[in-house]
């Protein structure tokens, strides 16, 4: 791999697109591959294949970060270790929704890889996901579930199935379960808040498993690359995470879903000419 200003360049702004789109419902495994597919990085398609999830690690930081006294259920009172049932009973619920993505995750993402990831299928998903967004907030129903802990079993195993559809290129991750949680009957806030802890595991699990299909025997150039990427991705992702939280509050996913359906006509537009 011939690691120069150019490939740093292309380094930092994969880094970039991560933070972006890790956390707004609009892929950002699609958007990695465009980029790449337009402007190609000059490494082996092995490293890449395992770059592209494990960067993800920097977002996944970020949320840890930006969300630790929400989620993390251990704390010091009075010199008395206390734990947090509520926030225990939150990690069964993540837990139980993670199954569904892991299961298949470990039968069919070699599948996946081989048939899904050309610039055309993360178009069609961009497109047909956007739809779905501009449509589901179209019903506009008054949501029942409010908040994170209020999440039950049910709904929360229900969320995970959703994200077994993100497998496919183009489709987003946080927009598979977003789409899914308001379905459901939650609103945007705590969707979009559970989509960030259930990240947590789930990419953890997915670049585990990244990194012992491409093996540690990682060159200087490609441990480079992950350290830069996944640094720039953690920082990009702190302000993305604040400004989706905040735009929640106000507004709904429509123009999320405009944004993805102009970018997939785009990319049709450009592989057909």
């Amino acid at each position: 791999m011939n690691f120069n200003l150019l490939e740093l360049l292309k380094v930092f702004i994969i880094g970039i697109i991560e933070g972006v789109t890790e956390w707004l419902p609009v892929s950002s495994t699609g958007h990695m591959l465009l980029f790449d597919a337009f402007v190609p990085l000059k490494m082996t398609e092995e490293f890449k294949e395992m770059f592209f999830v494990v960067i993800q690690l920097g977002a996944i930081l970020a949320v840890v970060s930006s969300f630790w006294e929400r989620i993390f259920p251990l704390s010091i009172e009075n010199k008395k270790l206390s734990i947090d049932k509520n926030k225990i009973s939150m990690w069964q619920k993540i837990s139980a929704a993670c199954l569904p993505s892991a299961v298949l995750g470990l039968l069919l993402d070699d599948w996946l890889e081989a048939h899904f990831g050309s610039p055309l299928t993360v178009a069609a998903m961009l497109i047909i996901y956007g739809v779905a967004f501009i449509f589901i907030e179209r019903r506009n129903k008054t949501p029942k579930v409010f908040t994170v802990t209020c999440i039950d079993f049910k709904t929360a195993v229900l969320i995970g199935l959703f994200q077994v559809l993100s497998m496919i290129p183009g489709t987003s991750r946080s927009g598979a379960t977003i789409i899914g949680a308001l379905l459901l009957g939650v609103s945007r806030t705590a969707a979009a808040e559970f989509t960030f802890y259930l990240a947590i595991p789930t990419m953890l699990g997915a670049s585990a498993l990244k990194i012992l299909k491409f093996g540690f025997a990682f060159s200087q150039a490609e441990l480079l690359t992950l350290i830069i990427g996944m640094a720039v991705a953690f920082a990009v992702s702190l302000l993305v995470i604040k400004f989706l939280m905040d735009y929640v509050k106000r507004r709904d996913f429509t123009a999320f879903g405009v944004y993805r359906i102009v970018l997939g006509l785009a990319v049709i537009f450009v592989c057909c000419i």
